[in-house]
């Protein structure tokens, strides 16, 4: 079976930097001074081909790099307090652990849940109302939201241009020490696409590996899963990359309308996009407003608490039978998409 290759070579491994690497895309118009030490990006065996694929922006060493370090930078924000790492916890499936909605500088609250980041080389879209179509652009938003790191690109672009190491690693990972909005994107785009989790134990039952053993429990519950959740989180990716009103009432606080705010299509009202369920049970809280605290108190929305909006998904139009025994079963199948590899894997820590 083939395994995603993502073959970083971190600081402590700078000493074996000469070996040669995968040869770049072909495609690349924007190519690094050296190409030698291009990582490579794999597609896991039975998952379907990414929406980026890093064409102009070939995945590299040096650019992966980089884009960790921007990652984890408080610079990013207006007042050195807030990188994206902070609301971005790895142990937390790139999550923020036990937070409702999101906390940025001076401790202001945002709207919305932190969403997990992994797999978003999968995805066509981003945050909550897929108000982003591409990962390139993504980044912009947190940067200068008000509420969030409340920092125009310009003066981060100025604070970065006066350390020497940060052009040093421009240099290296572009050409030129030249540091603009288009590099660092760019530099994120190839840390954050390259995040892939593909080894729960479910992959590795999928793939017929050791350690992939499903208990009773754990296969009833796949079984309920595929029956009751698989429609809007097929396997692999356990999302369809598309939004649904899941039948929750509105939350008078933020009177979040969802997905109308960028479309402007009425039948969009309340549609919020679906996350991956991958890692769900180490994401916690659940839902754009972070209002539930368990993976039992979801089930029981589904179960008992669906309200049936005007334009309510033709799935959700009546709450989702389920006795007790197959919510538990259904959590016990849930547990089996923690990654645990991808949770430790010191190559998205911060260095």
């Amino acid at each position: 079976m083939k395994k995603l290759l993502i073959i970083i070579l971190l600081g402590g491994l700078a000493a074996v930097a000469s070996l040669p690497g995968c040869k770049p895309d072909p495609s690349i118009d924007i190519a690094a001074p050296d190409t030698s030490l291009n990582i490579s990006f794999t597609v896991p065996d039975g998952w379907p081909q990414p929406a980026y694929t890093f064409t102009n922006n070939t995945l590299t060493q040096a650019g992966f790099e980089l884009g960790r370090k921007l990652f984890y930078d408080t610079r990013l924000s207006k007042d050195n307090t807030i990188s994206c790492g902070s609301c971005h916890q790895q142990f937390a499936a790139f999550a923020h652990l036990d937070h409702n909605v999101s906390h940025g500088i001076h401790d202001l609250l945002g709207t919305r849940n932190t969403p997990a980041l992994f797999n978003m080389a999968w995805q066509s879209s981003f945050f909550w109302d897929g108000g982003v179509t591409n990962i390139e652009n993504q980044p912009i938003n947190p940067m200068q939201n008000p509420v969030e790191m409340d920092q125009p690109v310009t003066e981060a672009i100025n604070k970065l241009s006066a350390d020497e190491q940060y052009r040093s690693m421009f240099n290296t990972a572009f050409g030129s020490d030249t540091i603009n909005s288009q590099r660092i994107f760019k530099a994120l785009a190839q840390f954050m696409a390259a995040m892939v989790s593909d080894n729960s134990k479910y992959d590795k039952y999928i793939r017929g590996e050791s350690g992939g053993e499903l208990t009773a429990q754990e296969l009833s519950g796949l079984s309920l899963f595929r029956l009751k959740c698989g429609n809007c989180h097929p396997e692999p990716l356990f999302t369809d990359d598309k939004f649904h009103n899941d039948g929750l009432t509105l939350d008078p606080t933020f009177n979040d309308t969802g997905r109308i705010r960028i479309t402007g299509n009425t039948q969009d009202r309340y549609k919020f996009k679906v996350p991956s369920l991958r890692n769900v049970a180490r994401s916690a809280p659940y839902m754009h407003d972070g209002r539930f605290s368990t993976l039992d108190a979801v089930l029981e929305h589904y179960r008992s608490g669906i309200y049936v909006w005007h334009n309510a998904d033709p799935l959700l139009r009546q709450n989702i039978g389920m006795s007790e025994q197959d919510k538990a079963d259904i959590i016990a199948f849930l547990n089996t998409l923690t990654d645990e590899t991808f949770l430790h894997d010191p190559r998205f820590s911060e260095q």
